[in-house]
């Protein structure tokens, strides 16, 4: 059985859990599919054994990811690679049977970009004209900004982040969320030429469990 294992602070929960049993004997045959080298280097110290996406060695198919979210939207709509990991995190979560979400209840909005930044992955050629094109997608949109992540690295001036692609980061902030067709905003980021992924998953999440503050649990199931 082969896992798409996600990246963050909640998918290292599970990672550890999931090395617990794998040394126990109770998870027979399972293997993971790493959405990062973070997450890679996790389950390597873990003792996940690792699979390849794709290819001689790789799986014929994911059965099931599991993955937190940056955030969740009524329809069961994401935001997530706040992290950097987005472009990996869609490949392997989108190839799976099932893709299992694991948030708080803090991480639950009426629309997308209600908390902070929705993050687009950009080649590093040409990123400022990149960054000009997605600022025209949303021209006069209210509250609207969007620029390239910087790092700053010891005493050296800020750098563009990196992904583990060797790419950069646009976030795009919203001031009150995303509004109009999401499907349609990403057909429009995706047309230019620049941009590689951007971090809306959408329509693929199968179930999303929420833990309450009140120590319940709710789940819920995507609508067919």
């Amino acid at each position: 059985m082969a896992l798409g294992l996600g990246t963050g602070s909640t998918a290292a929960h599970a990672l550890d859990r999931l090395g617990d049993l794998l040394r126990a004997g109770a998870l027979p045959g399972v293997a993971g599919v790493p959405t990062s080298l973070k997450t890679e280097l996790h389950a390597t110290r873990v003792g996940i054994p690792l699979l390849p996406l794709g290819g001689d060695g790789g799986p014929a198919r994911i059965h099931l990811s599991i993955d937190g979210a940056d955030e969740v939207d009524p329809d069961l709509n994401l935001v997530k690679g706040r992290g950097g990991s987005l472009l990996r995190e869609k490949m392997i979560e989108g190839a799976g049977e099932k893709f299992v979400v694991i948030v708080d209840e803090s991480k639950l909005v009426p629309r997308l970009g209600c908390t902070g930044a929705v993050p687009v992955e950009v080649i590093p050629f040409g990123a400022p004209h990149t960054l000009g094109l997605i600022r025209k997608v949303f021209d006069g949109l209210p509250g609207f900004h969007a620029r390239l992540r910087m790092v700053k690295k010891d005493a050296e001036e800020d750098t563009p982040f990196l992904t583990d692609n060797g790419n950069y980061i646009v976030e795009m902030f919203f001031e009150d969320g995303i509004r109009g067709n999401l499907h349609n905003i990403s057909d429009q980021l995706l047309r230019i030429t620049g941009v590689v992924e951007h971090g809306m998953f959408l329509s693929m999440a199968t179930t999303v469990i929420i833990a309450n503050k009140d120590g319940t649990v709710t789940v819920m199931d995507k609508k067919n």
